[in-house]
């Protein structure tokens, strides 16, 4: 396991380089410039010279990443000059917020579809099943900005139960002690996650339905609930566990989405506002947490593989 642990730390610190690098360079090729953005376009061509060479982008695009990486290793994500301030104490200040939110939503996903998916590989081509097949689909394919818009006209507009508008605050405690305006981002974020859950979850039940091991339950008697408790539901989390890490991502571009649609101050609202004024150095703050977190993510997934199956060793050469 030891060997298995460096090995993929290894790996996730070479991923996590590659990413910055595309990123880097991506976002220096975007039309555009951040002089032009906070200077404004009546910015005499001196003052651009001026703050191009004031924070570097004079240099060639190698030197300049480079310098990133340096500081990067060091600790330092670099200075928004948008909003004045550290990119770190940014990202400290908004970064809990969206793990309220995000992590709220996760662990809503995941008690509502595990038992969903479950009951309905128990009842498969039943009217049960085609009934959360049908909402599965339909939340899955809808788009969450249009989710969340649904969401809004129908429980904030017309009847008035939540408010359209995400908590304000600085802190993670202002936002929850409004948790009536936490509910439509929550909620929005959790109905697609669901869907995607779920359906993963009935896949992989139906599969182990399959196995010889749960023929051999039912032979001996077992009841219902022990064969779910302890045999079915256990190996039937494995595929939930690779998707949970690998979803990270793309829950994570919700929240952008949805902290933007519900004006959340997350971090999704500090990516909107820094991509609008091309705060470069944000952006790329923004893109190695959610690099690191994925990484991690899908690290704790392998090693939590061993601990529901004792059966997956790692090799440690």
């Amino acid at each position: 396991m030891t060997g298995y642990l460096v090995r993929r730390i290894t790996q996730a610190i070479v991923v996590l380089i590659i990413v910055t690098m595309i990123v880097f360079g991506i976002l220096h090729f975007l039309p555009g410039s951040p002089a032009r953005a906070l200077l404004g376009a009546k910015a005499t061509p001196g003052a651009i010279r001026a703050f191009n060479i004031a924070n570097g982008y004079n240099r060639a695009l190698p030197m300049q990443y480079l310098f990133y990486l340096d500081r990067l290793i060091h600790g330092n994500l670099g200075f928004s000059y948008h909003f004045d301030q550290s990119v770190g104490s940014l990202l400290a200040l908004d970064l809990p917020k969206t793990a309220l939110m995000v992590g709220v939503a996760y662990a809503l996903a995941i008690l509502i579809a595990i038992p969903v998916g479950v009951s309905q590989a128990l009842r498969r081509n039943k009217p049960l099943d085609h009934a959360f097949t049908v909402l599965s689909f339909v939340g899955y394919s809808m788009p969450i900005f249009w989710l969340g818009m649904l969401l809004i006209v129908l429980f904030a507009v017309q009847y008035h139960l939540f408010p359209a508008e995400a908590p304000q605050g600085a802190s993670v405690g202002s936002v929850v002690h409004d948790p009536r305006a936490l509910v439509l981002p929550v909620a929005t974020l959790t109905i697609v996650t669901v869907a995607q859950f779920s359906r993963f979850m009935r896949s992989s039940t139906i599969d182990k339905l399959l196995q010889d091991y749960i023929r051999t339950a039912k032979a001996k008697g077992v009841s219902q609930r022990q064969l779910v408790t302890r045999h079915l539901l256990r190996n039937s989390l494995l595929p939930i566990i690779t998707l949970i890490g690998l979803s990270l991502p793309a829950v994570l571009s919700g929240a952008v989405i949805i902290e933007a649609l519900f004006n959340y101050p997350g971090m999704g609202w500090l990516f909107w506002t820094a991509a609008g004024s091309h705060d470069f150095p944000v952006l790329m703050g923004f893109t190695v947490v959610v690099a690191a977190a994925t990484v991690v993510g899908n690290l704790l997934a392998d090693i939590a593989y061993a601990f529901l199956d004792p059966r997956i060793r790692y090799a440690s050469e």
